[in-house]
């Protein structure tokens, strides 16, 4: 009889139920923003991470990770936990540019993190201050072309959008201006309109409201047609600038290795987000094309980008340690 009390002892611990598993999320997620506050991706993730926090109905708190044009950032986000609890904004910049430009990256944009979508894609933007006698594109190309080396442009940093841009225009045109980086696109707006900085190349989003202001001139913008918000302005398709004519994207990330259910998790949240009409009309008003496709999509989409920036870098002799 003891033996087989023992023997049913022993059987005890299989025919207790496993506890259940913690439904995800259950506390405050992190989205790293890899760039200052104040920029065009510190506008959208905050706007993302709103819509987030309605459908998941936990907080969602943005970190501004600022610093060598969003690779630290990046990097970050690469190496954190993969529970899905820290995300992180990827851009044009951070998935593609940088990979193309830095000759060595902490990461590796196609191995080292998990996607969960594309959230927009924005026009970018080529804008000068006021005082520049220049009223048009080609009364500005004129001008730079006169006085060579005596205009400056900023940009968010090394590597970025407004970086690449400014490399491929000069490259483009002939022209020669000299880039001034800055940590973060807050920043090199701050100088820009102040006139310490004479041109600055931005994506639409964080620079719209200075244009329509005054603060500062459009002379171009990229996309397919006009914005109409700007109807004004020319597009730099319009202009035979066609190597400058591409848009910036914004997408959501993971660390590598983030478990696939919670992948799924964090993209359903996200196309229901981008599906409500306050979001959608919030990211239409910073003339942003609404995307929300799924991990699969935003991950051929990186690839074939950075294949492009890969070459766009390349003719523009754009090489960074």
């Amino acid at each position: 009889m003891i033996g087989t009390v023992a023997a049913f002892a022993a059987l005890l611990p299989l025919s207790v139920p496993a506890p259940a598993q913690e439904a995800y999320p259950s506390r405050t997620i992190t989205l790293i923003v890899p760039f200052a506050a104040g920029g065009s991706t510190d506008v959208i993730g905050r706007l993302v991470a709103e819509g987030l926090r309605t459908v998941l109905g936990q907080t969602v708190v943005v970190d501004n990770r600022a610093g060598a044009g969003g690779s630290l950032g990046t990097a970050a986000i690469a190496k954190a936990p993969p529970n899905g609890y820290t995300i992180g904004m990827g851009t044009a910049s951070t998935l593609a540019i940088n990979p193309a430009t830095y000759k060595s990256l902490p990461f590796d944009v196609l191995n080292d993190l998990s996607t969960i979508g594309n959230i927009a894609a924005v026009p970018n933007i080529m804008a000068i201050h006021p005082a520049v006698p220049a009223a048009t594109m080609a009364e500005f190309i004129a001008l730079a072309k006169s006085q060579p080396g005596k205009l400056s442009y900023a940009s968010p940093g090394h590597g970025s959008v407004g970086h690449l841009l400014g490399e491929q225009f000069k490259l483009a045109t002939g022209t020669d201006i000299l880039h001034v980086p800055y940590r973060g696109m807050g920043p090199a707006l701050n100088d820009a309109i102040g006139g310490q900085i004479q041109v600055i190349y931005d994506n639409l989003p964080t620079s719209l409201e200075l244009v329509r202001s005054g603060k500062l001139r459009a002379l171009g913008i990229s996309g397919a047609k006009r914005v109409e918000a700007l109807p004004d302005i020319p597009t730099f398709g319009e202009l035979r600038l066609d190597d400058i004519n591409w848009m910036a994207f914004f997408g959501l990330i993971a660390p590598k290795d983030t478990p696939p259910p919670i992948v799924r998790r964090l993209n359903e949240a996200l196309v229901a987000a981008l599906a409500t009409p306050d979001l959608r009309d919030r990211l239409v008003a910073q003339q942003a094309i609404v995307v929300g496709n799924s991990p699969e999509a935003f991950k051929v989409e990186i690839a074939r980008e950075l294949a492009r920036m890969k070459r766009a870098v390349a003719a523009a002799r754009i090489e960074l340690n």
